[in-house]
């Protein structure tokens, strides 16, 4: 730079002129010449720490496939992974220290509506996208915000499909609910008010509980007494178990339905033979290591012998979303920023893979990637998919 003085060299460099890619890494945090840093943040020591960590390690593996390959267009990704302990105020501080120090590109993968809400104004003040978080709730593409995208079907859109699947498909005729008295019970309990109302039915009993109850023989009970054949359960696993082993024990043998979040390999590992007939709303499918999918069964092979232990559900949430943001990553190009990613993502359709996920597609109106879901069903201690994709 012959001719220039340092001042006017040191400013040429703060803006970028003739800096190449050190203009990059000022004008794009979390992308530099060799890195791209993206991370999660997870329950790794509370109430769903097993999740957590199915979580972390299915997304893990998945970028040291990528990383292993040569990275995205030279670039080795590197991933951060925080504990929130399932606490909104841990999640908040993870994500500032996550966007101040580490200089986070993305999030990906967050687990929990209350966690990822408390991280949006960190992240979107600082121009960090949060990407296919683990929770259903609205709030993760509602309202339409530029940097926030969810793919997992809303609790409301699932069990608003599954209720009216239960009576044309399994003749239901009279409807309980039990549901968690918080914002996701009360959004499964919408969508199934909003559900029987299509079809001009409603609930004859409904009955609720704090969370962390372990106790719901009082709520069996009135459900029982009005004589319901199907309970739909705004419950998570703890909960599902409890309500339907209390259930069994008083011989009342309805039909159960839940959400995508009572869909769990745990719910049949922890509660055993009394969780079978068990419905429940899904996308990505429970993996097993005898799976009629080759792909499926080597997956889960290389898993379990990456981390000495095998995969769940929540591995395969964690390695779907991850192989989402590399998909996107790589088809954006080596001038990887934020709107060159936002562009390419609200333009690019992911095919069906071999969890059976669903179609995803975004758009620039539309941050959700899919509605539909499946209905699986627990027989003889696994999950069987007893449907495809079913719509409003």
């Amino acid at each position: 730079m012959k001719g220039y003085t340092k001042l006017a060299v040191a400013v040429l460099a703060a803006t970028g002129v003739g800096a190449g890619t050190t203009a990059l890494a000022a004008e794009q945090m979390g992308v530099s010449k060799n890195e791209i840093v993206i991370g999660t943040i997870q329950d790794l020591s509370g109430p769903l720490a097993g999740f957590g960590k199915a979580l972390r390690f299915g997304m893990q593996m998945r970028v040291d496939e990528v990383n292993e390959a040569g990275g995205i267009h030279g670039r080795k990704v590197k991933f951060i992974a925080e504990d929130s302990g399932y606490d909104p105020k841990k999640g908040m501080l993870a994500a500032q220290k996550m966007v101040q120090q580490d200089k986070l590109f993305a999030m990906v993968g967050t687990i929990g509506t209350a966690v990822n809400l408390a991280t949006f104004p960190t992240l979107f003040d600082k121009g960090v996208m949060n990407l296919f978080p683990l929770t259903a709730a609205r709030q993760m593409y509602e309202p339409l915000e530029k940097l926030k995208f969810s793919f997992a079907a809303p609790y409301y859109n699932q069990i608003r499909i599954g209720v009216k699947w239960m009576v044309k498909e399994q003749g239901a005729k009279k409807f309980c609910a039990i549901y968690q008295d918080d914002d996701f019970g009360t959004e499964v309990l919408k969508g199934a008010e909003d559900g029987l109302k299509d079809i001009n039915m409603s609930f004859a009993e409904v009955t609720s509980f704090k969370r962390g109850a372990t106790d719901f023989s009082a709520q069996v009970a009135k459900m029982k007494s009005s004589g319901c054949d199907t309970v739909v359960l705004g419950t998570i696993i703890r909960e599902t178990i409890g309500t339907i082993g209390t259930a069994r024990k008083l011989g009342w043998n309805p039909h159960f339905i839940g959400s995508s979040a009572a869909y769990t390999d745990l719910i049949h590992k922890l509660g055993g033979k009394a969780m079978d007939g068990l419905f429940a709303m899904h996308q990505v499918a429970v993996p097993y290591s005898d799976d009629s999918s080759k792909n499926l069964r080597d997956w889960f092979a290389a898993y379990k012998a990456k981390f000495n232990e095998e995969p769940g559900l929540f591995s395969a949430y964690g390695y779907v979303a991850m192989d989402m943001f590399m998909q996107t990553a790589k088809k954006t190009g080596p001038k990887l920023t934020t709107d060159s990613f936002i562009k390419v993502l609200e333009s690019t359709t992911f095919s069906r893979d071999m969890f059976g996920s669903p179609e995803y597609k975004f758009s620039a109106t539309q941050h959700l990637g899919n509605d539909k879901s499946k209905v699986g069903q627990i027989q003889n201690g696994r999950w069987v998919a007893v449907t495809d994709y079913l719509s409003q």
